[in-house]
């Protein structure tokens, strides 16, 4: 059986890694520019994410937004939505 955790790690929410809500920003940005920008160039794509990030407060990391630009654009395009 697993110990369990103590009260005042459950009271506090844990303990967590410094810039854990900056990650979480980061992810969020990428999925949504992934679904909006999938297929087209890089340099449009590694515009759209830097962009969104300043939006949220993040500084962005360039070596990081140019792989997230080259894996997105390499991504087929989304057919369009039928609604």
């Amino acid at each position: 059986m697993e110990p369990l955790s103590s009260i005042s790690s459950l009271s506090t929410g844990g303990r967590r890694d410094p810039g854990w809500q900056v990650q979480l920003r980061v992810d969020y940005v990428v999925n949504k520019v992934m679904q909006t920008h999938r297929g087209q160039t890089e340099d449009i794509v590694k515009q759209a994410i830097q962009d969104q990030l300043r939006v949220y407060g993040v500084v962005p990391n360039n070596r990081q937004v140019a792989q997230y630009a080259t894996a997105i654009s390499s991504l087929p395009q989304l057919p369009p939505s039928r609604g």
